[in-house]
């Protein structure tokens, strides 16, 4: 899916503050599954992330700027149970 990876400000912050390592951000790009697109984004297009590194449920927002063959991570975090139904794949109503 990428060659490089990239992680914003931001992605580095919740990262830290949320204990997700960028093994599990990096595990999460490559196996995990698109669960919401954003086409509307700016300056890429963007989507949402779903999967699975050791044993923890990760979301991520990235972008792909296809011209420099990059991912870049907007933000990480662990789904709410709350938010998500048990597959973390599809919100609440």
């Amino acid at each position: 899916m990428h060659s490089r990876v990239t992680f914003s400000g931001h992605a580095i912050i919740r990262m830290f503050e949320r204990e997700i390592g960028s093994d599990d951000v990096v595990e999460v790009i490559d196996k995990g599954d698109v669960i919401e697109e954003y086409p509307d984004d700016t300056p890429y297009t963007s989507k949402l992330l779903s999967g699975c590194y050791k044993e923890r449920s990760i979301h991520g927002v990235v972008a792909q700027n296809e011209a420099e063959n990059e991912t870049i991570v907007i933000t990480v975090y662990e789904p709410d149970p709350e938010k998500w139904e048990s597959e973390f794949t599809r919100r609440r109503v």
